[in-house]
C-alpha cells in the first residue's frame, strides 16, 4: 500500500488529485501546516471575542466573522452568533440541483479544499481538515449536485454541500446532506456514524473556509487534463492506423520539416506517428502520391496544438492546486491589527479559461478524427477501399452507421464548446457583479472528453477495418501498430455500438499504450 499523501498547501501534483480521487490513497497532514494553521486560527479567535480593535479602541468588522455575506457585509454580526452565523451559510449555500457529481470529482474537490485550507491562510480548525482527511480515507462522499455554481464566490453551492456532510448545527440539527459510504447513499449523518466519524459544528468563519473556492471547477478541470493526456496518445495510435489503412505519406513527418515551425506539441506528434508507422510496408506504398490531405498531412499540427493546449490548462491548474482561494485570507505576519484581507482569490476565471481551452482542443481533435473515419468509409477518397468498408467477407452495409455516430458526436461537442468564462450574469445584488462561469466550462469539459474518445474508437475501429483490406492486397502494419491490431481486431465482431465501447474503454484503461510500450517510446504530453 502506497504511503500517505501528506497535504502541505504546497506541493500537490495532478498525479496525487488522480490517485486520491480514484485509486482512494490515504492522505494525512503535515506538521508545518497545523503550525500555519494554528496562527491564524487563534487571530480569529481573538477577533470573535473583540480583542482586535482600530486606534480608537473600535472592534474591527471582519468579513464573514462578524459581518454579513456578499451585499450583507455591511451588517454586524453579534458575536454570540459567529457559529450560528457559519452554519446558517452552509445552510442557505447548499443550493446545488441536478443530477450528482461522479465520485471522484468529489473526492477530488474535497482533496483540494483540504490542501487550500492546509495552507493556513484561512483562519480554521486543525480538526476541520482532520475531518476531510479522514472521510476520504474511510470512503465518506459526500452527493454533490451538479449544477449551482457561478464560480464566483468560487463553488459556493458544491462546496456548501461538502459542508452539510461535515457539519451539524450548533444545537445538533442535521442539514438534511447524503453521502456514498460503501456503496449505500445515505443521510450524512448515518453515513458518517457508520465510518465512525463525529461531525463539526462549525467555528467562526468555518462556513467562509469550506465554501470560498473554486474548488469543483479545478477538480474537474484536473481530472480533465488528465484524461485528455493519455487521450491525445490514443488519438495518435488511431491516426497512426489511418496512415497505415489509407497508405500515407510520411514524408510530413520528417523531423527537419516539423523544426521549421517548432511548437512543442508538433514536434512531439510527428515524433510519436514517426514512431508508431516505423517498420510499416503500408505507408509510402503508393509512388505517385506526393501529398495526403490535411487530416493526415496537417495531423502534428492540429494534434499538436491540442498538446500544447493540454500543457497550457495543467499548468494552470497546477498552480490552483496549491493556491489559496479562500476570503478573507488571514496574513498572520502583519503589522496591521486586522489581518484579515477581503480579495478575490475564490474567482474561478484561471480554471474557467483553462476548462473552455481544454473544451476547443478537445473538440478538434475529436473533429479531425471524424474526418479520418470519413475519408476511411468514402470510396473516392480512401485509396481503394470498398466503400463503406464492409468486413472481408461478409456483405453487409459496413461502417455507414458508425460514421454517422461520430459526426453526431462532433456536433454534440462543438455545442457545448461555447467559451463559458465569456458568459457573466451578475449575483448577489450586484455584489457579485462579474462572475466566471468556470464550473459548467470545467463540466462540459468533461462531458466533451467523453464523447471525443468515443469519436476515436470510431476511428479506430475504422482503421483496423481498413487495415483488414489492405491485409488481403500487400504490405503489413509495422510492429507497434500490428501489435494493436491483432489485441483488438478479434473484439470488432458484434453490434458498433457495442464495439465502440468496448474500445473506448480499453483505451481508457490504457490498453492502446500498453500495447505499443513493448515497441516504441511515445513522447507524453507534458502535465505543465
Amino acid at each position: 500500500m502506497a504511503d500517505p499523501l501528506v497535504l502541505d498547501g504546497c506541493s500537490l501534483t495532478l498525479d496525487d488529485v488522480v490517485a486520491v480521487a480514484r485509486r482512494g490513497r490515504s492522505v494525512a497532514l503535515c506538521d508545518a501546516s497545523r503550525a500555519r494553521m494554528e496562527r491564524s486560527y487563534a487571530w480569529v479567535q481573538r477577533a470573535v471575542a473583540g480583542e482586535v480593535v482600530d486606534q480608537h479602541g473600535d472592534v474591527l468588522p471582519v468579513y464573514g466573522v462578524n459581518t454579513g455575506y456578499g451585499s450583507l457585509a455591511r451588517e454586524r454580526i453579534p458575536m454570540s452568533q459567529a457559529c450560528e452565523l457559519s452554519w446558517n451559510l452552509i445552510r442557505s449555500h447548499a443550493a446545488g440541483v441536478g443530477p450528482s457529481l461522479p465520485l471522484d470529482a468529489v473526492r477530488a474537490m474535497m482533496l483540494l479544499r483540504a490542501n487550500t485550507l492546509a495552507k493556513g491562510a484561512s483562519g480554521c480548525r486543525i480538526a476541520l481538515v482532520e475531518l476531510i482527511i479522514e472521510m476520504l480515507c474511510r470512503g465518506v462522499t459526500p452527493v454533490v449536485p451538479s449544477r449551482g455554481s457561478c464560480g464566483s464566490s468560487g463553488d459556493l453551492a458544491p462546496l456548501a454541500h461538502l459542508g452539510l456532510v461535515l457539519f451539524e448545527g450548533p444545537s445538533g440539527e442535521d442539514g438534511g446532506g447524503e453521502a456514498w459510504f460503501e456503496g449505500e447513499r445515505l443521510p450524512a449523518v448515518e453515513a458518517m456514524r457508520r465510518a465512525g466519524l463525529s461531525r463539526l459544528v462549525p467555528g467562526p468563519k468555518e462556513g467562509l473556509a469550506v465554501t470560498n473556492g473554486a474548488q469543483l471547477t479545478t477538480a474537474i478541470t484536473a481530472l480533465v487534463v488528465e484524461d485528455a493526456r493519455a487521450l491525445v496518445l490514443d488519438a495518435e495510435i488511431a491516426a497512426a492506423m489511418t496512415w497505415e489503412a489509407l497508405r500515407g505519406v510520411r514524408r510530413a513527418l520528417h523531423p527537419s520539416v516539423q523544426a521549421l515551425r517548432p511548437y512543442p506539441g508538433a514536434i512531439a506528434c510527428a515524433a510519436n506517428l514517426r514512431a508508431l508507422l516505423e517498420g510499416s510496408t503500408l505507408v509510402d506504398s503508393v509512388p505517385s502520391r506526393v501529398q495526403d490531405a490535411y487530416s493526415l498531412r496537417c495531423a502534428p499540427q492540429v494534434m499538436g496544438a491540442v498538446r500544447d493546449a493540454i500543457t497550457y490548462a495543467a499548468r494552470q491548474v497546477r498552480i490552483e492546486l496549491n493556491s489559496v482561494t479562500d476570503n478573507p485570507v488571514i496574513l498572520v505576519d502583519e503589522d496591521d491589527p486586522n489581518k484579515a484581507h477581503s480579495a478575490g482569490l475564490f474567482h474561478g476565471e484561471p480554471v474557467g479559461f483553462a476548462a473552455d481551452h481544454l473544451k476547443l482542443a478537445l473538440v478538434e481533435l475529436a473533429s479531425l478524427s471524424e474526418r479520418r473515419v470519413y475519408r476511411l468509409t468514402t470510396g473516392a477518397l480512401s485509396s481503394r477501399l470498398p466503400p463503406l468498408l464492409p468486413a472481408p467477407g461478409r456483405p453487409s452495409l459496413g461502417l455507414m452507421m458508425p460514421q454517422t455516430t461520430a459526426a453526431s458526436l462532433v456536433a454534440a461537442c462543438r455545442q457545448r464548446a461555447y467559451p463559458n468564462s465569456a458568459d457573466t450574469l451578475p449575483t448577489c445584488e450586484d455584489q457579485e457583479d462579474h462572475v466566471a462561469m468556470s464550473t459548467t466550462a470545467a463540466r462540459r469539459a468533461s462531458e466533451i472528453l467523453d464523447m471525443a474518445r468515443r469519436v476515436v474508437a470510431i476511428e479506430l475501429y475504422a482503421a483496423m477495418r481498413g487495415v483488414s483490406w489492405r491485409a488481403q492486397e500487400s504490405g503489413s502494419p509495422g510492429p507497434a501498430m500490428g501489435a494493436v491490431y491483432e489485441r483488438l481486431i478479434g473484439h470488432c465482431e458484434g453490434a458498433p455500438g457495442s464495439v465502440v465501447e468496448h474500445l473506448s474503454q480499453t483505451m481508457a484503461a490504457g490498453g492502446l499504450r500498453d500495447e505499443v510500450h513493448a515497441h516504441c517510446t511515445l513522447q507524453e504530453v507534458p502535465d505543465a
